[in-house]
């Protein structure tokens, strides 16, 4: 059974005044663990995560998985959201991925992702873990750890890249929905680093940038050891939401998945 895995990070947004500092960072941090976790990683970072290249790498990761394997795809950068041209989002938006060619080549839509998913064989295991995102009310966690100055959401609004003619007309704010292709009756599952409405923070923790969400993730996987997902989860909300990181992690899976030693 393989183990394969694509980290995905991006800071540099040219053309916009988005840039982030944690995201390649997350980025060699996810992929440092999983390799440590028996796992043969691909990586793409700031100028290599163009859309094309995001897209034909997530295709050669599902496509290239069979029956007992299992596939990480992970994402840190910004998300953002257009709105919805074939009425199948009850909210009237796609959500999507923000590439680093976003300004020409537009964002990764949701229902790319779903195409892509949708293509994997029987049997085989996903797990996607999203560090982006949007904004929601404040609560109160341990985030001591966290450098000081404050930290920035990893949302691209759809003016910063699109044209103002294009602007989407869309009532609501934005936020990013990876779940669609992803199958509920099988064996996958989805961490996300905020729930619907929310933004996953970019901030800094000892002088070091990273995605709050992927450092307390990593943090509590590395120190507490959690037996599966779920407790994973209940872990890193020991830490998310706090007062200067209002962001609610989320799981979505079934409740067999959920309780699966992690990333096997």
């Amino acid at each position: 059974m393989a183990r394969r895995a694509l980290c995905i990070g991006i800071n540099d947004y040219p053309g916009t005044d988005s840039d982030l500092s944690g995201c390649v960072n997350d980025a060699h941090d996810w992929g440092a663990m999983l390799q440590a976790r028996g796992f043969t990683v691909s990586t793409l970072l700031d100028a290599q995560a163009t859309r094309a290249a995001m897209h034909g790498a997530i295709e050669t990761l599902v496509a290239a998985a069979r029956s007992g394997d299992t596939v990480v795809l992970t994402y840190s950068g910004h998300g953002t959201w257009v709105e919805d041209e074939d009425g199948d989002e009850p909210d009237g938006r796609d959500e999507g991925l923000c590439p680093y060619d976003i300004g020409t080549a537009g964002p990764l839509l949701d229902d790319d992702l779903r195409a892509l998913f949708d293509r994997r064989a029987a049997g085989v295991r996903l797990v996607l873990i999203a560090d982006s995102c949007h904004s929601g009310s404040v609560h109160r966690g341990d985030d001591s750890a966290l450098d000081a100055g404050g930290p920035r959401p990893r949302f691209m609004p759809p003016e910063v890249w699109m044209k103002a003619a294009d602007l989407p007309q869309a009532p609501r704010a934005s936020a990013l929905t990876l779940i669609g292709g992803m199958r509920r009756a099988g064996g996958d599952l989805l961490l996300a680093g905020c729930r619907d409405e929310e933004f996953s923070w970019d901030t800094s923790f000892g002088g070091r940038p990273n995605g709050a969400f992927t450092f307390y993730a990593l943090k509590t996987l590395r120190e507490q050891k959690p037996g599966n997902y779920e407790q994973w989860h209940a872990a890193i909300r020991k830490y998310l939401p706090s007062t200067r990181l209002p962001q609610e992690p989320q799981i979505a899976g079934t409740r067999t998945v959920r309780k699966m030693p992690i990333f096997t």
